[in-house]
């Protein structure tokens, strides 16, 4: 029997590029989404789509409101999304996201019985995420160990970030190795219902920049 992995997958290029990379380690994948009051919703369609290329064995979308709690350019309408690169942590931070998805992914797999978890995390193009770096990770981890029933019992978690210390063009590059249609992603902080990147987000800047270094064509669908 394949090992299964519960894969936090938005429909970005770093989570498709974990969705491969699982795939390629041989583990049944559950691929996890949320419909969190992001205003680049079109991620989730894109998440479908890469879903079903890619053969999941279960892809969930759960719905949080984040939105309610607000805080964050990615949820709140009235916070503009920036086009150029700020000092500190930026606005596009959304506040414990990663921690809250990763405690829903831990429950999953914890009723799936399974071990493993990727999250496509960067701390090399990371934006300035204090939920993006390793010692993060490690944190998470020793408190899943800590916290749950199959661990008690001697099932010990672990939290994949193969993306971790990549740049965004060493991604690109694993991808396209994988076989992986990054046209089919959207990464975009405001891509508009379509799917179609704005091209002057962050997000968008880095994404441009990592298929330049990377020497592949962009397949990128702009506005």
């Amino acid at each position: 029997m394949k090992k299964k992995a519960v894969i936090l997958f938005s429909g970005g290029m770093d989570s498709a590029t974990v969705l491969a990379l699982a795939r390629e380690q041989g583990y049944e994948c559950y691929a996890l989404s949320y419909s969190y009051g992001q205003r680049h919703g079109a991620e989730l369609e894109a998440a479908k789509n890469l879903a079903a290329d890619l053969q999941v064995k279960e892809h969930r979308i759960l719905d949080l409101d984040l939105g309610s709690i607000g805080g964050s350019a990615l949820t709140d309408t009235s916070i503009e999304v920036p086009e150029e690169d700020s000092a500190g942590i930026p606005v596009t931070y959304v506040p414990a996201r990663n921690t809250i998805f990763l405690s829903i992914a831990l429950a999953w797999a914890e009723v799936l019985e399974a071990q493993d978890v990727f999250i496509g995390i960067n701390a090399v193009d990371y934006s300035g995420y204090p939920d993006c770096r390793p010692e993060y990770i490690q944190a998470f981890e020793k408190m899943a160990n800590l916290a749950t029933k199959a661990a008690v019992e001697g099932r010990k978690l672990k939290i994949h970030s193969p993306l971790i210390n990549m740049s965004k063009a060493e991604i690109i590059q694993t991808g396209t190795r994988l076989g992986l249609d990054y046209g089919l992603t959207v990464t975009c902080y405001q891509a508009d219902k379509e799917g179609r990147a704005c091209g002057r987000c962050v997000a968008c800047h880095l994404r441009t920049a990592g298929f330049e270094a990377a020497g592949i064509t962009d397949s990128t669908r702009y506005q």
